[in-house]
């Protein structure tokens, strides 16, 4: 990617990392799912009359909300609420990063470098040292949540990656339609009538705060800068920066809440940092024909397809 994309990528990163923290400050007297609600409702409501339609099929629109906004975060907030800790969270969603590079090779032919590959293949790595590390201390059923929640994420950048809807604030608003209404049903079945009432009746300001960050910041400007970029570049080039957001998180976690990363959760973080930097690093150029070369092999022709429009 260029300059003024990396660090837009860099940005949305930080945004997302400090995400973690305000979610779980702001959600002690709500219940999961009618948080995410009230967050994705903050989200469409007023934009969805001022931002207009993306320029792409209803199904994809509707499927990247279903599976990028209502599947990521249901499963996302459940988890956190069952006991996975913000840091840690953060770090365990990036195997989104996996999924992504995968499902993308796979469906849209886009066949990571070697750099990539070894990138991720790094960042994966600092996953399971923090794991191996703090698992014992998680839920396991939180565990499995904030996985689902990291699968339903990948699938959802691979469909906005073959949208390529030039305008990521609109697809962010659009597809957020999806979420309200099914996650605030749900939290009726779920938690009960008397839980939701009292929870909307008593909307503390914490909560109130911690919905205008992740539905402003969080969602409208991180998702409509990142779902911009994925419409301009391969899911290899810019998912790999997301692994960013847990370093991020696990410095704000312990500046705020006074988790204080151990060994493993530095090391894994600092892996994870590295595997950025490896992911990222531009390939060489040929010095006879100034054409850049993956490997022995040369540039995959699917890269070279997937180029930004311009």
């Amino acid at each position: 990617m260029n300059l003024r994309d990396s660090l837009l990528a860099a940005l949305v990163a930080t945004i997302w990392g400090f995400n973690f923290v305000v979610i779980d400050w702001g959600m002690a007297d709500v219940p999961p799912l009618l948080f995410v609600a009230l967050r994705f409702a903050a989200v469409v409501v007023p934009a969805v009359f001022l931002v207009p339609r993306p320029d792409a099929p209803w199904r994809s629109i509707l499927a990247v909300g279903l599976f990028m906004s209502l599947g990521q975060f249901a499963l996302l907030y459940l988890a956190m609420s069952a006991g996975m800790p913000p840091g840690l969270a953060a770090l365990v969603l990036q195997a989104q990063v996996v999924f992504t590079v995968v499902i993308a090779a796979g469906v849209l032919r886009e066949i990571p470098t070697v750099a990539q590959a070894a990138g991720v293949t790094l960042g994966v790595v600092g996953l399971v040292v923090v794991g191996l590390g703090r698992g014992g201390h998680v839920p396991l059923g939180a565990l499995l949540l904030c996985l689902l929640a990291a699968l339903s994420w990948g699938i959802g950048n691979v469909v906005a990656r073959a949208a390529r809807v030039p305008g990521g604030l609109s697809l962010t608003v659009w597809s957020a339609l999806v979420v309200p209404v099914p996650l605030f049903a749900l939290s009726l079945v779920l938690d009960g009538s008397s839980a939701v009432s009292a929870a909307l009746t008593g909307f503390s300001w914490q909560a109130a705060l911690s919905t205008l960050y992740t539905a402003g910041l969080a969602s409208l400007v991180g998702y409509g800068i990142f779902n911009g970029l994925l419409a301009r570049w391969p899911s290899s080039a810019v998912v790999p920066w997301v692994l960013l957001a847990p370093v991020v998180a696990m410095a704000s976690a312990w500046a705020i809440l006074g988790q204080r990363p151990n060994a493993a959760e530095a090391g894994g973080g600092a892996l994870l940092l590295v595997g950025v930097l490896v992911a990222l690093r531009p390939p060489r150029l040929d010095a006879g024909s100034g054409k850049s070369v993956a490997g022995a092999r040369g540039p995959s022709p699917h890269l070279a397809q997937s180029s930004p429009r311009r």
